[in-house]
């Protein structure tokens, strides 16, 4: 029988939509001893990751991680929003907010869909014009970042005709949340999550929410109880409220990653931090251009941390990002959906947005797209242009 061996992952550098590479401090403060969740320095933890989600999220209310991926935060908020029977407008402009509208359908709510271009955001007018079709529509659900097109979602317009209308503003935030500022007080989001493994440096495991008062009290006035223990946010507000409430075996570790990862953003300052992902995309994607590359997304409309580029006629998808992949260890992500075969997305995320990894990036794309017979040009001398211009060092 063969004995089992050690398994040595390997290095990557992850530039696709996630995950990003987690930060060593997060990685080493993961290998610290476990502790069990009634201990008294998990109170400490606890507070700590609260103070820290609320800095993040923009918010002076509730915020704490669900024990599970950025998936578990979206059916949480999906789930105990939604009553069944009850109609949600959602905006479906790519992948995933296609999975909010399916997550919306098996907790029994009836999807009233705004759809939008893959690569445009939702409009003001079609969030007005739901509420004009649905009587008695009482929640709005929006992707903030969509990592499927690389597109940010303007809320300044749409939270005030949801507030006008006294309904609720639901937002996924899993690839903006530290990358971008996502404001859930000012923008007046009601219920907003992430995830951990993407802006925030940390591995996937926990989906950080963001809860209002009056959403809470929505949830605690349910007529039907919400049909996942595991997911009852009103329970998990228990347990994040005193410690001790058993609901179930916490993360540990995963707590730990996560107060680290909050820990340099806080140290970063949120300004600075997202000051550096803007510049880090503008130079990637001024390389890109120079290079001959076409973006999916209008420039009013892209995200920091996720670009979307289309890709050459000449070029074989896969076989660019195998390449990539073995020659350098760079990991991009494909195209989903209705832009399968048609875009790369490249994602600078937390840690991983800096010059250092867009030159080499850039530098990586352009010999792999020679040796595959595709013509490109230079796009570091571009990107050092911008890195330059304002005063950052390459």
């Amino acid at each position: 029988m063969r004995s089992s061996q050690t398994f040595h992952p390997p290095t990557r550098l992850l530039l696709g939509p996630g995950p990003s590479n987690a930060d060593d401090r997060v990685l080493r403060a993961m290998s610290a001893p476990v502790v069990g969740y009634f201990d008294p320095v998990m109170l400490e933890i606890m507070a700590d990751i609260q103070r820290l989600l609320q800095l993040v999220f923009g918010t002076a209310h509730k915020a704490f991680p669900i024990s599970g991926t950025g998936t578990s935060g979206m059916e949480a908020a999906l789930a105990n929003l939604l009553e069944p029977g009850e109609p949600v407008a959602i905006g479906v402009n790519g992948f995933f907010g296609d999975r909010m509208r399916q997550v919306a359908e098996r907790a029994g709510a009836r999807p009233v869909v705004m759809e939008a271009e893959w690569g445009r955001p939702i409009e003001a007018e079609q969030v007005e014009d739901a509420f004009k079709r649905e009587a008695g529509l009482q929640v709005v659900a929006l992707v903030h970042a969509e990592t499927s097109t690389g597109v940010l979602q303007p809320l300044e317009e749409i939270h005030e005709i949801v507030r006008s209308h006294d309904a609720f503003l639901l937002l996924d935030a899993v690839t903006s949340l530290g990358g971008h500022p996502v404001e859930v007080d000012r923008h007046g989001v009601d219920l907003c999550y992430s995830g951990t493994q993407k802006a925030l440096s940390a591995p996937p495991g926990l989906a950080p929410i963001a809860v209002s008062p009056r959403t809470a009290a929505r949830i605690r006035a349910r007529r039907h109880p919400v049909q996942s223990f595991y997911l009852d946010l009103a329970l998990f507000e228990q347990y994040w409220g005193t410690a001790k409430f058993y609901h179930h075996t916490p993360p540990v570790s995963f707590y730990y990653a996560l107060l680290e990862a909050l820990r340099i953003v806080e140290e970063e300052g949120l300004q600075a931090r997202f000051d550096r992902h803007r510049q880090n995309q503008a130079a990637l994607v001024a390389g890109l251009e120079a290079m001959g590359l076409q973006m999916h997304v209008a420039p009013a409309h892209r995200l920091w941390t996720l670009t979307t580029v289309r890709i050459p006629e000449a070029a074989n998808d896969a076989a660019v990002r195998r390449r990539l992949l073995t020659e350098f260890g760079i990991e991009i992500g494909g195209g989903l959906g209705a832009l399968l075969g048609k875009v790369w997305r490249i994602g600078l995320m937390g840690k991983n947005a800096c010059p250092a990894n867009v030159l080499l990036f850039l530098t990586a794309l352009e010999r792999v797209l020679q040796a595959e017979g595709v013509p490109c040009g230079s796009g570091t001398r571009a990107a050092d242009h911008i890195y330059r211009k304002a005063g950052s060092p390459a």
